[in-house]
């Protein structure tokens, strides 16, 4: 094959959420000699990129994204150490964690595997996350965001018990604070104090990066 055909398969077989297929075709073009952040630039962020789209537009839903999300999660299992050794540049450093009392991971799962697809640097605390737990992970690795994550209502109020937490530690004005989960509202997103909310895993990623270069802006401007 060639590497014009592999970056097409890898687009097409993401996009189908073929795993073995996408693991497959990442092996065959690292043997190739191709580049990581080739493969991961023009073929694994395209199609998930397109996967969004699919999902935004009604053509695709939750399941497609899930197999879709774990294609790619596959794929980036192998290219992850490579591409730490090779510098890429990362879109930015989310830390992310669903909230103290609260042990639903499959959405927070695909919003991780849909930022890493997007060029983000994701570190997952993962389930039942106590707001200490939050802070001191704030001040280890030092993120551009951090996200909460909560399924059910009775969990909601953790919002606020971690950017209390945050705002005794010191840390609200270094980091975006994002919200999200099926409960959640944009009206109860701006009741605590987030800066951010989004519905979905698509909308994540894109507010994400709205809210990163929104930041930015400012410190370059205020610099």
């Amino acid at each position: 094959m060639t590497p014009e055909e592999i970056l097409t398969g890898l687009y097409e077989q993401t996009l189908v959420g073929n795993g073995p297929e996408v693991l497959s075709l990442t092996n065959q073009a690292l043997e190739m000699g191709m580049e990581p952040g080739t493969l991961l630039f023009d073929a694994l962020i395209p199609s998930l990129e397109e996967v969004g789209a699919r999902f935004e537009r009604g053509d695709f839903f939750v399941p497609e994204m899930l197999i879709a999300g774990r294609a790619m999660a596959g794929a980036m299992e192998r290219l992850r150490p490579l591409l730490a050794d090779t510098g890429v540049e990362t879109v930015g450093k989310f830390v992310m964690g669903t909230v103290q009392g609260d042990v639903h991971d499959i959405g927070k799962n695909l919003v991780n595997i849909m930022l890493e697809g997007a060029g983000f640097e994701v570190i997952d605390l993962g389930v039942q996350v106590k707001p200490e737990k939050f802070v001191a992970a704030i001040e280890e690795h030092q993120p551009d965001i951090v996200g909460f994550s909560a399924f059910l209502t009775t969990t909601m109020p953790m919002f606020k018990a971690n950017l209390n937490a945050l705002e005794k530690a010191g840390l609200r004005d270094q980091v975006i604070v994002m919200v999200g989960g099926a409960p959640v509202t944009q009206e109860y997103a701006d009741a605590v104090g987030a800066d951010g909310y989004a519905a979905d895993a698509s909308a994540t990623v894109k507010k994400a990066k709205d809210l990163l270069a929104g930041k930015r802006a400012l410190v370059g401007a205020g610099s």
